[in-house]
């Protein structure tokens, strides 16, 4: 016995797919006699028609990630940190000395190739460098080295 036809009719009635409905053989005479989308619904209330549940797929599992070439994350250098911060501090004061025409151009370049070589510990270093090479035209800055010798003794004693 085909019921081919029926189990399409069945498929639009309930709104699922041809593969997951069953009929009970049983009562494949009430199923023949099954016109209209209420009688197949009636029959399905009663247990002639069943329908399978969805096969669903299995969860994805999310991937666990491997530590080898190319996933390691290394950390920056500390001090490579350290070395930027400090030269571009010193840098910026460097461009404002000439700026204010404070220093001249051929020591100006002298001093960028002398912190790019990391010949400075600190901008007060650097500040105590150039004062003592006379190169300054005002006196504030001058004051400012002489305050840091100071500190410095009195570190020490």
């Amino acid at each position: 016995m085909k019921l081919e036809t029926k189990k399409d009719l069945v498929a639009r009635a309930l709104k699922v797919g041809r593969n997951r409905i069953i009929f009970n053989t049983a009562r494949l005479s009430e199923l023949k006699e099954s016109i209209t989308r209420q009688d197949i619904k009636d029959l399905k209330d009663s247990g002639a028609i069943r329908i399978k549940e969805v096969n669903g797929r299995k969860t994805k599992k999310k991937r666990r990630t491997r530590r080898r070439a190319g996933s390691i994350k290394k950390k920056v250098n500390k001090s490579k940190k350290e070395y930027v911060t400090l030269t571009r501090k010193l840098r910026s004061y460097l461009s404002h000395l000439k700026k204010t025409k404070q220093i001249a151009q051929e020591k100006y370049l002298e001093i960028r190739k002398e912190i790019r070589a990391k010949s400075f510990r600190s901008l007060a270093h650097m500040k105590e460098r150039i004062a003592q090479a006379d190169t300054f035209k005002t006196k504030g800055v001058k004051k400012h080295v002489k305050n840091i010798k100071t500190k410095k003794k009195r570190k020490k004693n």
